[in-house]
């Protein structure tokens, strides 16, 4: 897959067509930013989730030691 993308942007490098390759990459960054701000999120929902079990954990253990 990435052969394809890359073979795409010399093309148009070839054919001096610089701005669509400007725009080409322009989207290619987008596409990356894009995923690594969805595996922050999902990173922060796993977190929030295992914080959580200890939580109601501790919370069970508070009422029956009391």
């Amino acid at each position: 897959m990435i052969k394809f993308f890359r073979k795409i942007g010399q093309n148009l490098l070839m054919e001096n067509k610089t701005g669509k390759y400007f725009k080409y990459a322009i989207g290619e960054i987008l596409l990356v930013v894009i995923g690594i701000l969805i595996a922050l999120q999902i990173n922060n929902w796993n977190e929030n989730q295992k914080d959580r079990i200890i939580e109601k954990e501790m919370l069970t253990e508070l009422i029956t030691t009391a």
